[in-house]
This record gives structure tokens, sequence and C-alpha cells, in this order.
């Protein structure tokens, strides 16, 4: 057998192994997203509300104070769908600020 000969076939190995690692990969990684997508997101809420959907907001206003000009800062909302129905929403959230904030 030649040295080419050889190479070839070692490359073909090479390359076997770099396709049957790619596919395990694959498999991992829809393994993975499909656990993810049939995991349930965090807890469960108390259902408030029967027969539709209902948005629930942790706080209805939050005041930080006086914050410097330039300075940023972070709030978070805790939403929560309180009813039994799935919650789609269908439009771009509207955020109000109120004038002196």
């Amino acid at each position: 057998m030649t040295k080419l000969a050889t190479r070839r076939r070692a490359r073909a190995r090479s390359n076997a192994l770099l396709f049957a690692a790619a596919g395990l990969g694959a498999i991992l990684i829809l393994i993975a997203a499909a656990s993810l997508l049939g995991r349930e997101g965090g807890e469960q809420a108390a259902v408030e509300v029967a027969g539709q959907p209902r948005l629930k907001v942790d706080r209805q206003a939050i005041d930080l104070g006086d914050v410097p000009l330039g300075q940023v800062v972070e709030v978070a909302f805790v939403l929560t769908n309180v009813g039994d129905q799935p919650l789609r929403l269908t439009e771009s959230p509207y955020v109000e600020v109120v004038e002196g904030c």
C-alpha cells in the first residue's frame, strides 16, 4: 500500500469519526432542547380567573427616588398568568412614563 493510500484511509477514518461525533452532538442538543421545551416555566400560579387568561403584575408602580441624570437604573416586574387559559401577547407592550420621571 502506498503512502498516499494510507493517508487517504486515515483521513477517511478521521472524517468518519468527526461525522459520528457531530451526529452524536446534534442528538444530544435535540434531547436537551426537547426537555427544555417540555418543561413548564417556573412555578404554577394559583388560578384566579376561570375561562380566560389574566395577566397579573407584582406591582403597579416603582419609586426610585432622585436618580442623577445619566445614571442607569433597572427595574424588574414579575408577570404571571393567573387565568386558566394560555396567555398570548399579540402587540408590543405599552410602557407609560409619568411626567416628572
